[in-house]
């Protein structure tokens, strides 16, 4: 049997990252990699600006610490101003608006007082040179790179590519990922079951998995244990850049998985993992699309998922470090647990001020969906009948990428 590290080594050997397209720079890029350089197209800001509302000055006049001015005029933001500043004299300015010739610095309105002549009188610690200004340019020059290809787009990189007049950008597309949960036993969730039939969580998981990872989901609906059927979806299935099926994947008389997939023409790299809950995991090529056949109990596609596909999908958008991402962990508590393979147990992780700490969580096997509600992560406990001692340190795989 082949071990988790190895098998997800493979995986990734067979993963590389999709061909950038040009992507709207809105919200639909959040979390994109960014497939080439940015440089800016202009100075910003783009000419020395305010930072606060006062008046600007020359600060020769405030050497003294006070002084009264004649005000030549107001500027706001969006207006160039009309008139230089000399000794003497001020401008009344706001946030933002475009610093007069002349004026060298910025006295707050706060140490400001109109006089009933039509003056300002100001009273400050004497002003330096540059004082409240943003000099033109202090954020980035034109022609000056602000982003690599690489990046990943997050709100104040898109809110940067705008600044720089770019609403578009080479970026590496999210995976299309097809999901064809598999057995007659299944119907739909809005469904009554019949007598020997339950509801399909398979499917909606892993959609939902699929969209933490950064993958865009394709439903195929449920696939029945007939092969011309099956057949049939799992070619639509091959489309997309993924194809995950749950069920179906184990030496069963009606396990018609593998059967349909060779003769698909995927290729099959191997089919057993040394893994519990999940030990019948599929894994295989057709051309560039990556297939996934995962066991039908649920807990068994949750944790296959994280381990093998969300990886996976992490390289398909570009990152060089797709995981899994563990973190090191100390149990609360004493733990005693018998099993025969590395098992990956739902847990509970959270961070303290001493580091992460975890806990097991109640749980009787893979169909225990129910028991994951309090999990927000796996616990890898090594074989053997083992008492698990407080204090000690295990690997952890948190569902949400830690911070």
């Amino acid at each position: 049997m082949l071990a988790v590290a190895d098998a997800q080594k493979l995986i990734l050997t067979y993963a590389q990252p999709l061909a950038p397209l040009q992507a709207r720079l809105d919200d639909s890029a959040l979390g994109l990699l960014l497939a080439e350089d940015i440089a800016s197209d202009l100075d910003v800001p783009p000419y020395d600006k305010a930072v606060m509302d006062g008046y600007a000055v020359c600060s020769s006049d405030l050497r003294g610490g006070s002084a009264v001015l004649t005000i030549v005029e107001e500027i706001v933001a969006g207006r160039m101003p009309q008139h230089a500043v000399s000794p003497g004299h001020a401008s009344r300015i706001m946030t933002g608006a475009p610093i007069p010739g002349g004026a060298d610095a910025v006295v707050k309105v706060e140490q400001s007082k109109v006089l009933p002549d039509g003056r300002v009188a100001l009273e400050c610690p004497p002003p330096q040179p540059g004082t409240y200004i943003l000099q033109r340019g202090r954020e980035m020059r034109s022609g000056e790179p602000v982003l690599a290809s690489g990046t990943v787009l997050r709100p104040q990189e898109i809110g940067l590519l705008a600044t720089v007049g770019r609403t578009a950008a080479g970026a590496i597309p999210r995976p299309r990922v097809a999901i064809l949960p598999t057995g007659d036993e299944l119907v739909d969730a809005a469904q009554s079951p019949g007598p020997g039939q339950i509801r399909n969580s398979n499917g909606p998981m892993l959609g939902a998995q699929t969209s933490r990872a950064g993958g865009v989901p394709c439903y195929l609906g449920i696939g029945r244990d007939e092969l011309e059927s099956l057949h049939a979806l799992v070619m639509d299935g091959l489309k997309a850049d993924v194809l995950i099926l749950s069920g179906g994947v184990s030496v069963g008389k009606r396990d018609l998985v593998p059967e349909v997939l060779h003769t698909a023409g995927v290729t099959a790299h191997f089919h057993t993992v040394d893994m519990k809950p999940g030990k019948p995991v599929f894994f295989g090529t057709r051309e560039q699309t990556l297939v996934f056949g995962l066991p039908g109990n649920p807990v068994s596609s949750l944790v296959g998922f994280e381990l093998f596909v969300r990886p996976a999908l992490r390289r398909l958008r570009g990152m060089t470090d797709p995981g899994p991402r563990f973190v090191e962990a100390r149990l609360v508590e004493d733990y005693s647990y018998r099993t025969d393979r590395p098992t990956y147990h739902p847990a509970r992780l959270e961070l303290t001020a001493q580091g992460y700490r975890v806990a097991v969580v109640p749980w009787f096997g893979s169909p225990d969906l129910r028991g994951l509600l309090r999990a927000n992560a796996v616990a890898l406990l090594p074989p053997g009948d083992l008492i698990h001692r407080a204090g000690q340190a295990y690997s952890v795989l948190p569902f949400e990428d830690p911070e």
